[in-house]
């Protein structure tokens, strides 16, 4: 594949992120952000953020022709933002939508080592990105396009989602494979007050892959577990009721129109349920999978690998980057989901979301030479591993 072709078309958010390496962490972010308090830190990160870079930007380094569009504002932020594309290739960047009259997004993330990320956003441009934005010439040649975050982009969730359900109708109409990543919508924004459930029954019919985090799909499906589980502090999916909740939420989603649904589920690994229905899976678009029957009605989880974390921001959006990259490659479902958590695992040892991935054949030989994996407490004990370290129903 030629790079200037593009395989795989990135769209949605982005944004340029600033993470002040913190020296020192503490037990919660109140420790730290004390009023008064002088806070010394070892300099500053700034690289881009957002799904469709995050995501664009570890499928290319992985190895794939990826296109990166979003939409950016003529100013320093939005400059810096395809100055840092370009680095990587020119060819990231050739469809991007420049507006001449807002100001570029971007994220101030505190990320303290061993406290969870606080992120300070302005919206920016995201917030005015409609479908009909996307240029035309962005369609020709990729197989497959991921859309991502909807829930930090105004005009995705206003009015019910139709915007949202535009544009993945418009991506699905061209024949092409598409994928939706979703963001958890605060609480205490507009975001937060939108009838979710609704939204994705219109946006789902034209998705062929769903792979929300578990914390995103909870809050949008069950609030009071959501919030129960937040109270309970950790990583959400220790507290949601284990694979039954996971095998309810993920069936109730494919019976929406998706042909395949993962939930990213942080350092607890990556949960997969595919339709047994051929007739939908084949349906998939230009990326269908190579060989359905191995993927027609599958359940799985596959643990995390070990890490040494630096910054967890973007491990998801690079999680999905390998799975996406896997059912490009024609890989089972299996080796996919195993690829995805190891671009994840890379993702997590830079303070970045992509920089630590390393080349497709390079994160393979790591996982052939025997790279350790970490527990998982949502594995039922009488489900099997098999030797790829992937854990099925027996």
């Amino acid at each position: 594949m030629a790079e200037n072709k593009p395989d795989v078309l990135l769209v949605g958010h982005l944004c340029l992120d600033i993470i002040p390496k913190f020296a020192v962490g503490g037990s919660s972010i109140a420790d730290i952000l004390v009023p008064g308090k002088l806070i010394d830190i070892d300099g500053m990160y700034i690289s881009n953020g957002g799904s469709a870079n995050n995501t664009g930007q570890a499928m290319h380094r992985l190895g794939f022709p990826v296109r990166i569009v979003g939409k950016l504002a003529e100013d320093f932020i939005g400059r810096a933002i395809l100055d840092n594309l370009r680095t990587l290739s020119e060819n990231l960047v050739g469809d991007m939508i420049i507006s001449a009259t807002e100001g570029s997004s971007f994220t101030v993330i505190l990320n303290p080592p061993g406290i969870d990320r606080v992120f300070l956003h302005y919206a920016g441009t995201n917030a005015s990105f409609v479908a009909d934005d996307l240029p035309e010439a962005s369609l020709d040649g990729p197989r497959l396009a991921h859309f991502g975050y909807p829930p930090l982009m105004t005009s995705f969730f206003q009015n019910g989602g139709v915007e949202t359900e535009k544009i993945l109708r418009r991506l699905k109409g061209r024949g092409l494979t598409t994928s939706l990543d979703m963001a958890r919508p605060d609480p205490d924004a507009p975001s937060g007050q939108v009838d979710w459930q609704s939204l994705l029954d219109r946006a789902l019919p034209h998705t062929d892959i769903f792979l929300p985090s578990i914390d995103e799909i909870i809050f949008m499906y069950d609030r009071p577990l959501f919030d129960q589980a937040v109270a309970k502090g950790g990583n959400i999916a220790n507290h949601i009721g284990g694979l039954a909740t996971l095998r309810s939420l993920a069936k109730r989603l494919l019976s929406l129109g998706p042909a395949v649904v993962g939930f990213k589920l942080g350092d607890q690994g990556f949960y997969l349920l595919t339709t047994a229905d051929r007739k939908r899976l084949a349906d998939t678009g230009m990326a269908a999978p190579a060989n359905l029957e191995a993927w027609l009605g599958r359940e799985l989880i596959v643990p995390c690998f070990q890490a040494k974390v630096v910054g967890t921001t973007g491990s998801g959006d690079a999680t999905i980057g390998g799975f996406l990259g896997g059912l490009l490659k024609g890989l089972t479902p299996e080796a996919a989901a195993v690829m995805a958590v190891a671009t994840g695992g890379e993702s997590v040892e830079a303070l970045d979301s992509a920089s630590g991935v390393q080349p497709w054949d390079s994160v393979c030989q790591r996982i052939a030479a025997g790279w350790p994996a970490s527990p998982s407490s949502l594995i039922p004990a009488s489900w099997q591993r098999d030797p790829s370290g992937v854990y099925q129903p027996s």
